[in-house]
């Protein structure tokens, strides 16, 4: 019987907003997953995926057959209900993103949506799924994530002449008025017309000429640079005047005269440390901006932009998904807790090990984050009622799934089929880091 352990080689996408060369966490592990990758030291690296999207698949490193092909052909690797609930491929992707400039203004539609732009716009849409995702810092991570609350957007409004001639004066007045007193209303018909207030505004917004998008821009810089700490009304509750100074002459200067810079008063700036994260449901609007990241999503590739982008605008489409659901970053920010399915040994080194899940409100994907702390250290997984995927983002050490037993340095990628108890350990002084994607209906007793 074939043990479900495989090691993978991964393909990383070359985009304009990747970072250059060995800069670029996403090309350093793409290089560890194949001896044919070789980076090239003045090329951008996004995204290295890992998963069975056909855009692009996995496969083995020892038969170089495609991971699709390995869980069609093996369906035990999946799992009966699995394989039953969403087909004979996996239901995550994942991803590590390395992000030197800022990525589209965008959100990813929910699965009725998906269905349709799938049906219209094939090109544009390649498949018919939704795509629900959750971000990981590796590295310090800066982003702009769902709607401001509301009164930070009538700070702006008030603050920022630039935006708000964009806008429109009536416009905006309109807004400023129809959620004066009630901006953090929980009831259900102040919340339904804020929303309404809000659509209408950023809809005026996102539908500015280029001409007055550019006259607006020059007036945004010269304001910016004129009144430095003072801009917007120092900042606003959130950010500090000087902080979005920078942000302005930086998103400028990548992408001049771009709608994006605006929607920024509308979205808030959110940053991660290393191991914060932040979940982002279908329709949510998001960009990151720079970092290097852990992502992990339902398995698609539909995205509908409409800003800091080269690619396809679809702004019509964009302006009508969104929820326009608006509150603090703080509700975007997910709690790990303790993974239960574990045992951790101590050593002679480290008590400190840790296995942490990051556990989102949807059943595609969660994912568990292992520190092993010294030389010795490990990690015993229970088998899982699914499908998993590991990265070693930092340190070396080994896996092993029942007699096989596999080196692990930082980029490596593991497979392990579902049910399969899975040991890591770490054979070097520095701490190691692994991520494991998984995914699992049932919920279970931990036998330890």
């Amino acid at each position: 019987m074939q043990i479900p352990l495989f090691r993978l080689e991964c393909g990383c996408n070359s985009y304009d907003w990747g970072k250059i060369g060995k800069t670029s966490a996403a090309a350093k592990y793409a290089a560890a997953t194949s001896e044919d990758f070789s980076i090239e030291e003045e090329k951008p690296y996004a995204e290295l995926w890992m998963g069975t999207h056909p855009s692009l698949p996995s496969k083995d490193v020892e038969t170089g057959q495609s991971l699709l092909d390995l869980v069609q052909t093996n369906k035990a690797l999946m799992s009966t209900e699995i394989g039953d609930r969403y087909g004979e491929k996996l239901p995550f992707l994942f991803k590590v993103l390395s992000i030197n400039k800022a990525l589209s203004i965008q959100a990813h539609p929910n699965k009725k949506l998906a269905e349709q732009l799938h049906a219209k716009d094939p090109k544009n849409y390649p498949d018919d799924n939704h795509k629900p995702e959750m971000t990981i810092a590796i590295t310090p991570f800066e982003g702009l994530c769902g709607f401001r609350p509301l009164a930070e957007i009538a700070h702006f409004l008030s603050h920022v002449p630039a935006l708000r001639s964009l806008i429109g004066d009536a416009e905006s007045q309109a807004f400023l008025n129809a959620i004066k007193g009630k901006e953090t209303s929980e009831d259900e018909s102040d919340v339904k017309s804020n929303k309404e207030a809000l659509k209408k505004a950023f809809t005026h917004l996102m539908n500015a000429s280029k001409e007055s998008i550019a006259k607006a821009t020059k007036e945004l810089l010269e304001e910016a640079n004129g009144k430095g700490e003072k801009f917007a009304g120092e900042g606003g509750p959130t950010n500090t005047g000087e902080e979005l100074v920078e942000l302005v002459n930086r998103l400028n200067g990548q992408f001049p005269d771009d709608i994006g810079l605006f929607v920024m008063f509308f979205l808030n700036y959110v940053k991660l440390s290393p191991g914060e994260a932040m979940f982002l449901k279908a329709d949510d609007i998001h960009a990151y901006i720079s970092g290097d990241i852990i992502e992990c999503m339902a398995s698609s590739d539909n995205v509908v932009r409409a800003g800091f982008t080269p690619k396809y605008k679809d702004t019509s489409t964009l302006t009508t998904m969104l929820t326009y659901s608006y509150s603090s970053p703080s509700t975007q920010k997910m709690t790990p807790t303790d993974y239960p399915y574990v045992s951790l040994n101590s050593t002679a080194y480290s008590y400190a090990s840790s296995a942490m899940l990051y556990d989102p409100p949807i059943d595609e994907f969660s994912v568990v984050r292992l520190s092993l702390k010294g030389k010795g250290a490990k990690a015993t997984f229970e088998g899982l009622g699914g499908p998993s995927i590991l990265i070693c983002t930092q340190g070396k050490g080994s896996v092993r799934v029942s007699k096989k037993n596999e080196g692990v340095a930082e980029g490596f990628v593991f497979f392990v089929g579902a049910t399969a108890e899975c040991v890591v350990e770490s054979s070097g002084q520095e701490e190691m880091v692994v991520f494991r994607a998984f995914c699992e209906l049932e919920g279970r007793e931990s036998k330890f």
